[in-house]
């Protein structure tokens, strides 16, 4: 009589693509999306629940402290850059267990969506804060805030830029192969931007505005962004940074626009 399968055994014949789905932290499988599972409860994956509490902990942090104080112009550039990163938060955990080409194609739709509202807001917040320091012949670049909210819209900038190429335009890195190669890298850099976009948003709560004005918090913006990364973090699939023993060949047989 045969024995029965072990858990290793049953693991590796529902997920055969093994390092593939491989998560940071877990067991391959955690964060992979199941054929004819809703495409929303990637949202919820695994650690996501946790990446949205911390989401939605630091949106109404800033929302609060702003709404709970008398409004002018310059509100709406806090109101507008906090709704962008959550915007953007989503639009990373939309896409993170697509696994089958489908699922990635809509993924990328998804992501792609997301990404353009939350640049209009970014756009626009940006607007703002320019044409408040202009009206008030404020400074430039007098805190922390200031220089990393340049930093990272520069960052941003080329990977929108970057991001959008590889799609329409893959002729433009050699074609459509050596375009897909250069997913890895804009992977790495755009969980480099959340990090980053998180830290601008701990660092208003230093600035004059954000401590006496709006009494943001330190801490608790450092404890809804450590969610946020203890969440989307875990997530990442090993293959998906080049990671994997076989991530090379896996890579090089994606059909166009699927890499994600």
């Amino acid at each position: 009589m045969p024995e029965h399968p072990s858990a290793a055994e049953q693991d590796e014949t529902l997920h055969p693509e093994g390092s593939e789905n491989e998560p940071l932290l877990g067991r391959p499988g955690d964060v992979v999306q199941r054929r004819g599972t809703s495409f929303a409860k990637n949202l919820i994956m695994g650690t996501g629940s946790l990446a949205q509490l911390g989401a939605i902990l630091l949106l109404v942090l800033v929302w609060a402290s702003v709404l709970t104080k008398p409004l002018i112009l310059f509100s709406a550039h806090p109101l507008l850059q906090s709704l962008a990163v959550f915007v953007l938060i989503q639009s990373v955990l939309a896409l993170q267990p697509t696994s089958t080409t489908e699922q990635k194609r809509l993924g990328q739709r998804v992501h792609a969506t997301l990404n353009l509202v939350a640049l209009l807001h970014l756009i626009a917040g940006v607007t703002i804060i320019e044409y408040n320091k202009l009206a008030s012949h404020g400074p430039h670049f007098h805190s922390v805030h200031g220089y990393l909210g340049v930093i990272v819209s520069l960052l941003l900038v080329l990977q929108y830029l970057v991001g959008f190429t590889m799609w329409a335009t893959p002729r433009l890195y050699g074609g459509d192969q050596k375009a897909r190669a250069v997913w890895k890298y804009h992977r790495y850099s755009g969980y480099l931007v959340l990090l980053l976009l998180l830290a601008t948003i701990c660092s208003a709560a230093k600035t004059d505005y954000g401590a006496k004005v709006l009494d943001l918090k330190l801490w608790a913006t450092i404890l809804a962004s450590i969610l946020i990364v203890a969440g989307v973090f875990p997530r990442i699939r090993k293959q998906k940074l080049g990671l994997g023993s076989s991530s090379s060949a896996q890579e090089a047989q994606r059909p166009r626009f699927a890499a994600h």
